[in-house]
């Protein structure tokens, strides 16, 4: 499946009132600029720091999916630190014009946006895999878990995926995570491949 590429846009008042900052690579001290939308919650600087951090030594060279992109801190992130691509998924028409105006506005081709539900995106590539998958989709999502099949089945042999929720639930695949913290009113970790696709009973 081709990437749907948004046609570009003029960055608005709106969208210039909310912004967040790349933390470290290429473009370390940019800003991603975003239209505020209900559910848009980028993840703190401090979380994506950690995760990061985590994923240092594996990040150049990866192709990474940020599933529900929203303002997409984590895959401009990781597209910032040596990814080779990302593909940004978002719903939201709005969010999704941001991302590809924050590619351009970057310089970037890496960067593929993909206006769809996260269910049908998954369900309409179903041959296709990532080596990292960002899972955090908004708090108020009750169904974004049931997904979590699929993803298991999109990791290369050696990928992992980052979960991010709210404290108040427990994050999925909880035991197996390889890596786990808490900041703020979210918890976050990473899950490998194979305890991915190896869920326990």
């Amino acid at each position: 499946m081709l990437p749907v590429v948004l046609p570009g846009l003029t960055m608005s008042a709106d969208m210039a009132s909310n912004e967040v900052r790349i933390i470290g690579g290429l473009w370390k001290g940019r800003k991603l600029r975003f239209t505020a939308t209900a559910d848009l919650r980028p993840s703190l600087g401090r979380v994506r720091e950690t995760l990061f951090n985590w994923l240092a030594a594996d990040i150049d060279g990866t192709r990474c999916l940020d599933l529900f992109a929203g303002s997409g801190a984590l895959g401009f992130e990781a597209l910032s630190r040596g990814a080779t691509s990302v593909t940004f998924v978002e719903r939201n028409r709005k969010a999704a014009l941001a991302l590809r105006e924050n590619a351009r506005q970057l310089g970037t081709q890496k960067a593929h946006v993909v206006q769809l539900p996260a269910e049908r995106f998954l369900k309409t590539s179903p041959e296709q895999t990532w080596d990292i998958i960002f899972f955090d989709p908004p708090f108020a999502d009750k169904t974004a878990a049931a997904l979590l099949p699929y993803l298991r089945q999109r990791l290369s042999s050696s990928g992992r995926i980052y979960l991010e929720g709210p404290k108040r639930e427990p994050l999925p695949f909880a035991e197996q995570l390889i890596k786990y913290r808490q900041a703020g009113d979210c918890h976050f970790g990473l899950l490998d491949a194979g305890a991915a696709q190896n869920p326990a009973p």
